[in-house]
């Protein structure tokens, strides 16, 4: 039985590396208890945040059977996203920055390739499942146990030929197919990750406080924290700046030449809801309301445009009709917005803006974005 299991293993090994995946492995789905009581203690502290996914069940999403009882083993695949992602090249004036897990649905080939695993083992008479991207699993814990990576000091699951730049997903299924082992590797005393973060939001080795991380603040509903916002950058959709960092993962990046990961901000602000959600429907939005983008894409257009100060094209134009939206979350971060490039401007330049603000203040009706304006005006100046 054992040698048919490992034939079939291969057969799927096969199938996998077939269809573009990076890293083959198979575990056992037995729970991940530490990894549930981790979950547990960084959704007490607050350090998860606003997110959900897998911290909404930890008993749910670290023990598979708890949604699939008949699932024996996880066949483990990693798909690498390099070269192919791109590199968006440096920051311009209206235009924001995607990571580069998001530059296209780079899940795509992942989930064509569980597919095809996942038909075969039905073909041959088990039940088969593929989890790609859900909350039923924590995925990176899976990876590891498997050996198609180790865990890494950034949080991510890295490999030797790949770096960070990989994406994970399973297919389980009750094939008695024989477990691979872990990888013997690790970051040893490499923690150039940890220094990258802009926000210092890796406390720990392999420890993230969600709260500071940039990429969880593109993804969660409510109002982006005030000293984040500059740290945003040009910032639209994730952040890449551990991974950049992670010397593994730089042969990959040397090969990335193609520029991608570049939106127009302008574009993007002036589009309408159905052109956003279809364009990004690959993105993480939340409750699938282009609000939480085009709040980004403000606190972004703020940021180059303060950048590149006194230029601005028409930028703030659009940051000033947003002054006016009907939506009360999109008033407070244009207001926030059009205050950074006022900040940037000359003193005896920045007149025109405080006039903007002063006006929206005495007819804005949400308590949260007069506070907004009054914070804004008073790093201004008076008389500015």
């Amino acid at each position: 039985m054992d040698q048919e299991a490992r034939e079939l293993a291969e057969v799927l090994r096969r199938i996998a590396a077939g269809a573009g995946c990076a890293g083959f492995g198979v575990a056992a789905t037995d729970p991940f208890p530490a990894v549930a009581a981790e979950l547990d203690r960084r959704h007490g502290n607050g350090m998860s945040g606003k997110l959900g996914f897998t911290y909404k069940d930890p008993v749910r999403s670290t023990d598979i059977k708890r949604s699939l009882p008949w699932a024996e083993r996880l066949v483990v695949l990693s798909w690498g996203y390099l070269p192919a992602a791109g590199i968006p090249g440096p920051a311009e004036i209206g235009w924001g920055r995607v990571a580069r897990f998001a530059t296209e649905d780079h899940y795509r080939g992942l989930r064509a390739a569980a597919a095809r695993v996942a038909t075969v083992l039905v073909e041959r008479g088990y039940l088969a499942e593929p989890i790609i991207d859900d909350d039923r699993l924590v995925d990176r814990a899976a990876a590891v146990r498997a050996g198609v990576g180790w865990w890494g000091k950034s949080t991510m699951v890295l490999d030797p030929r790949h770096g960070p730049w990989l994406l994970l997903g399973s297919v389980a299924t009750d094939a008695p197919l024989v477990p691979t082992k872990p990888m013997g590797r690790g970051c040893g005393t490499c923690d150039a990750c940890i220094p990258a973060c802009p926000t210092g939001a890796i406390v720990a080795p392999g420890v993230l406080d969600s709260t500071r991380c940039l990429a969880h603040w593109a993804q969660v509903p409510g109002v982006i924290p005030r000293p984040l916002r500059t740290r945003m950058g040009d910032r639209v959709y994730g952040c890449d700046d551990c991974l950049d960092a992670c010397p593994p993962g730089f042969k990959r990046l040397r090969m990335a030449a193609e520029r991608r990961g570049r939106v127009s901000l302008v574009g993007l602000l002036g589009s309408d809801d159905s052109a956003l959600l279809d364009r990004y429907s690959h993105f993480y939005i939340p409750r699938r309301n282009p609000r939480f983008l085009r709040r980004n894409a403000l606190v972004a257009l703020g940021n180059t445009i303060a950048a590149a100060a006194p230029a601005e094209g028409e930028g703030a134009a659009v940051l000033a009709g947003y002054l006016g939206h009907p939506d009360w979350l999109l008033r407070l971060h244009a207001a926030w917005a059009l205050g950074a490039v006022g900040a940037a401007r000359p003193s005896g330049s920045r007149p025109s803006v405080r006039r903007m603000l002063v006006h929206q203040s005495h007819r804005e009706k949400q308590p949260e974005v007069v506070a907004e304006i009054d914070v804004t005006l008073a790093e201004l100046g008076p008389g500015a």
